[in-house]
């Protein structure tokens, strides 16, 4: 075992009286239909009760005074009491049974609702007891921890606005539609990179991926003189409070040290049932030679979490980044690397294209997401297999005489221009020499072509950080951005 958890038990310990990680407390909602894990903390040899719902188990915490038991899956409901006894009872009060989703990722997940479109009005209408948020404290780490900090709370008026404008939309959409508790793990944190959010080990298992401690290691080697001059640039700063604050140099636990929020505020939740999880990140891994690096990183990312929660292929739902004017940057690339991601079980994405604010790196309109990601969840994790969630994703393009034809799936009822008239098109022939293209809904194809192209083979859609977009199905989801070359990648991720 590694030795700050041996350092944390042992002190756990020596406190004799039986104690449970935050996670566990009143408030709190456990996983409906599957088999509900509480642990903790006690004098080592001591007996330890849970009860609940009728249910009572008991064991003895082991040597370094760590116990565990699972409580035999139950229907949603509640409120009910959870007791644990040992040489002293705890009573977690308040306890519900339904739906229990992770949030995470960085700013745009942590984006609140009081930030969001119309927060007046729907923070006012934020009456919704059985939906609980449990906010994880920021905190970085060198190694795993065992436990967090964070509260349980109810959505009211007086809490919603504190919360993940994205997490509350959509457990308000699955509340709804469910009937049934929902409950939001929010673990999130602004400006961080994925790597951040991925354990030690999955991380070095892959050679691709070695890019992630060079690039550490520059910024490790860097910090010293970077720190010098940070502490000038705000004495400074604050002998006149003129112009923006300035940030702190990233160097040890900086919140995008390699594994670091993995370590602090995925790890500890790890024993806690779940449904699944969603995702909004991605901004950070954005720039240039980066966006390729998330094609291995993203999709490596959630078999370690799947790994770690050890619930097999759960339902991972992702939002794929919004328009938006970003300088140095390769949005177009990294919204490529999370459509791919899609070829993993039980993943589901967001199109978000035609949501986002092409000046503001934070789109206000935080309900379409939250209800696109419900969409997803809805057909994914609860079984609506006729429910169209997502809009139209490309499939081929077959050259078809001067056109191409375009194929896609999840076309639903059918394809629609927006406005009357497809935008957002560029064609290619053997010259690679992209030119704008004129297209046209043909059944459940797009006819695309140029007179300026007699004989075009390649075509993309949508393929800049802050395209005119145009594409949807008839369901009203739009088209994910696409492109049918790859004549810029890198040859190691071909």
């Amino acid at each position: 075992m590694r030795l700050a958890a041996i350092f944390f038990l042992t002190v756990s310990a020596v406190s004799a009286a039986v104690r449970l990680p935050a996670i566990i407390s009143d408030g709190m909602v456990l996983q409906r239909d599957k088999p509900g894990r509480i642990w903790g903390w006690a004098e080592p040899a001591e007996a330890v009760t849970v009860q609940f719902r009728g249910q009572s188990i008991s064991t003895q915490a082991d040597e370094l005074g760590r116990w565990s038991v699972f409580i035999a899956p139950s229907a949603a409901g509640g409120p009910f009491d959870l007791i644990v006894r040992g040489a002293n009872q705890v009573k977690i009060a308040n306890v519900l049974v339904g739906e229990v989703w992770i949030a995470s990722g960085q700013s745009n997940m942590v984006w609140s609702v009081q930030q969001s479109r119309d927060a007046a009005s729907e923070i006012a209408a934020a009456n919704f007891p059985k939906i609980r948020f449990f906010q994880v404290e920021n905190t970085v780490s060198q190694v795993p921890l065992l436990d967090l900090r964070g509260v349980w709370q109810e959505t009211s008026p007086a809490t919603a606005g504190r919360f993940s404008g994205v997490g509350y939309f959509f457990a308000r959409h699955l509340h709804q539609m469910l009937n049934v508790p929902i409950a939001i793990i929010q673990t999130a944190w602004g400006g961080t990179p994925a790597e951040s959010w991925i354990s030690g080990p999955s991380l070095a298992s892959d050679p691709a991926l070695i890019s992630v401690y060079a690039d550490w290691a520059r910024i490790t080697e860097a910090y010293p003189a970077a720190s010098l001059r940070y502490q000038m640039d705000l004495n400074k700063w604050e002998r006149s409070y003129e112009g923006r604050k300035p940030a702190p140099a990233p160097g040890p636990n900086h919140p995008h040290m390699p594994s670091g929020l993995y370590n602090a505020m995925i790890e500890p939740l790890t024993p806690y049932a779940i449904r699944g999880a969603i995702w909004y990140q991605g901004e950070t891994n954005a720039g240039k030679s980066r966006a390729w690096v998330y094609r291995r990183l993203f999709p490596a990312l959630i078999e370690d979490w799947r790994r770690a929660w050890g619930q097999g292929d759960f339902p991972f739902l992702f939002v794929q980044l919004a328009n938006f004017t970003a300088p140095d940057a390769q949005y177009p690339e990294l919204r490529e690397a999370q459509a791919m991601t899609l070829s993993l079980r039980n993943t589901g994405m967001a199109v978000t294209i035609d949501i986002g604010e092409s000046k503001d790196i934070h789109p206000k309109n935080k309900q379409g997401v939250g209800d696109r990601l419900a969409l997803a969840a809805r057909s994914i994790a609860y079984g609506e297999s006729n429910l169209v969630y997502s809009g139209p994703m490309f499939q081929e393009a077959v050259p078809e005489g001067d056109s191409l034809r375009v194929y896609f799936s999840s076309t639903g009822s059918g394809l629609e221009a927006k406005g009357g008239v497809l935008k957002g098109f560029a064609i290619a022939g053997a010259d690679r020499k992209f030119v704008s293209a004129q297209a046209r809904i043909d059944g459940g194809t797009v006819l695309v072509s140029s007179p300026s192209v007699a004989k075009p083979a390649y075509v993309r859609y949508a393929w800049a950080d802050d395209p005119e977009v145009s594409l949807y199905n008839k369901e009203g989801l739009p088209a994910s951005p696409f492109r049918s070359d790859d004549w810029s990648q890198p040859r190691r991720f071909r």
